[in-house]
């Protein structure tokens, strides 16, 4: 399975996760309880997938891989951070990444907006 599948399927996974066309055929949107956790864009030669990190975590990833890990696009630059899925970060990191952003958001939601958290 290829690393964009990977993400897809592990976006598409978590608890309460929608897919949406906000933009047309690209950027797929994911959500929960209404706020986006990723945007993955796979029209970008390689693919790529913006995520929401801790500001020290997103600077980190930057200065370790300054290529392949860039501010968030059209995003809030200090917690989002665009990855490039070209192999250069493995599909646990990546995967790690979707993660971490997906719980960020969900922690952020009022509690009657949460997914139900027994199916993880």
């Amino acid at each position: 399975m290829s690393q964009v599948d990977e993400v897809i399927r592990c976006c598409g996974a978590m608890p309460g996760s929608v897919e949406y066309y906000p933009f047309g055929e690209q950027p797929a949107v994911y959500k929960v309880g209404g706020k986006m956790f990723a945007l993955l864009s796979m029209d970008a030669n390689p693919p790529q997938i913006a995520v929401k990190l801790p500001p020290e975590e997103g600077l980190a990833l930057r200065a370790q891989y300054p290529e392949r890990v860039l501010p968030g696009y059209h995003l809030n630059k200090r917690h989002w951070n665009t990855v490039v899925l070209d192999e250069t970060l493995d599909d646990a990191e990546v995967l790690s990444l979707v993660q971490q952003s997906y719980d960020l958001i969900v922690t952020a939601l009022p509690r009657r907006l949460r997914p139900d958290q027994a199916d993880r």
